[in-house]
């Protein structure tokens, strides 16, 4: 089998992979970081998204084999270094920005990459950005609130 090697979250790791391993199956079941959601494997519901090489990544859209090389930050990535949340995920907390939370991991690291280019975006904005993220449960409003509340403490 084909080895791939990348950073994850900051840590070098390798792992043996069949060509057909999709890179959300291999960060959930080989590294065990599980915080990476698997909503649909059809890159419709955004659960899934990571961060490859500063992008945001449907990681069900991608090969393990595709990230060689690669630096991946995934939900777990997005705490502090003591263990505690991060703003953006303190924001979600602090503003009720989730309720069953299947969806919050790929909301979480959406935001992120909207922050990361626009560090005051309107309402608007915010839902545009989320269009390829889907919650079943909130309605996006406090979702909306807790993005522009962690883009206020940024």
């Amino acid at each position: 089998m084909p080895s791939v090697s990348m950073k994850v979250n900051g840590k070098s790791v390798t792992g043996e992979v069949e060509g057909r391993t999709l890179l959300s199956d291999f960060i959930r079941n080989d590294l065990r970081l599980t915080g990476t959601h698997i909503g649909c494997d059809t890159s419709q519901c955004g659960a899934c998204v990571v961060h490859v090489d500063g992008e945001a990544v449907k990681a069900c859209t991608m090969f393990a084999l595709e990230s060689e090389g690669s630096e991946i930050l995934t939900i777990e990535g997005m705490a502090n270094e003591d263990g505690t949340l991060g703003i953006i995920q303190q924001a979600f907390q602090d503003n009720h920005g989730l309720q069953c939370g299947f969806c919050t991991p790929g909301m979480v690291m959406s935001a992120a990459a909207l922050l990361k280019e626009n560090s005051s975006p309107s309402e608007a904005e915010i839902r545009k950005y989320l269009e390829g993220n889907i919650c079943r449960c909130t309605g996006y409003h406090n979702i909306v609130k807790s993005i522009q509340s962690a883009a206020a403490s940024m």
